[in-house]
């Protein structure tokens, strides 16, 4: 079993214990920012599944279907999750006004709640920084999203035990509801940015600005005469379509073994990469 892959079953482990956690004090104390935490926690949980069966799907070998591989898994899931986030803050907002316009607001057992939302923060960010850990070593777009969740359930969770400590020290009960609609709207800031990065590589975008003038100045020091530079990522691959000009009495031998060093210098730098290059004459 991959690194991808036991990081990702960790993700649905934990979260599936935070939601059993909150949701059984959400009920057992009426707060509706602690069961509208259990909510975005179960959201994290469909990502963290989605995210698991995406990072094995991902890594499975390109076939005749699926020449270029199935790297874009990653970011379709990605998608999803950022959707199901959505609707998890609008059905927050939703609860949340309810309470602060008539509804019943009988809390009971703060403090309970309060100390699992603390227990919470600090289970999702030993498991979020994990995450990322192995995000950012294989470049995975799906555990990166999932890492983000949990980040965000750090300081929503955070956000809810501050508000119930509130209660406890005030009285004043549509803290409750006040700081669900808070918690709401900062997923919702969650979602827009994790859908931006997720649908925008399903559109054959190009490497970053950075990474593209790096990897041209790592052509340049390599003394490489090319022009007609596109790259594109899909999920944790990277491709390079490049034209290289060689001069005009090399044998197509000696042509291709240069492209082959070109193509190999550049797999040292970027892992799970492809390069596609088209020799043309040159001076």
């Amino acid at each position: 079993m991959n690194a991808k892959v036991k990081i990702a079953r960790l993700s649905v482990a934990s979260n599936t214990l935070l939601i059993i956690m909150k949701l059984t004090v959400g009920i057992i104390s009426g707060s509706v920012s602690i069961i509208s935490e259990a909510i975005h926690s179960s959201m994290d949980l469909i990502a963290a599944v989605i995210a698991f069966f995406a990072v094995k799907v991902s890594d499975t070998p390109p076939d005749s279907r699926h020449p270029y591989g199935h790297g874009k898994v990653e970011n379709i899931s990605g998608v999803i999750e950022g959707l199901l986030i959505l609707i998890a803050a609008v059905w927050i907002i939703i609860e949340a006004v309810k309470k602060l316009t008539g509804g019943s607001m009988q809390l009971e057992s703060i403090w309970l709640g309060a100390v699992i939302m603390f227990i919470s923060a600090v289970v999702n960010t030993i498991v979020s920084r994990k995450l990322y850990k192995v995000a950012h070593e294989t470049n995975s777009v799906a555990l990166e999203a999932d890492a983000l969740h949990l980040k965000t359930d750090v300081y929503t969770s955070l956000g809810v035990a501050v508000g119930l400590s509130l209660i406890m020290l005030t009285g004043i009960k549509w803290f409750d509801p006040i700081v669900a609609i808070f918690v709401a709207l900062f997923i919702i800031r969650e979602s827009y940015e994790l859908l931006k990065r997720a649908f925008s590589p399903l559109l054959d975008t190009s490497w970053g600005v950075e990474e593209v003038r790096d990897l041209e100045n790592k052509l340049d020091k390599m003394k490489v005469s090319y022009h007609d530079l596109r790259t594109r990522i899909a999920g944790n691959y990277r491709f390079i379509d490049i034209h290289v000009e060689i001069p005009e009495n090399e044998s197509v031998g000696t042509a291709h073994s240069y492209c082959d060093r070109i193509e190999d210098e550049l797999k040292r730098f970027y892992d799970n990469l492809t390069v596609t290059i088209h020799v043309e004459p040159g001076q």
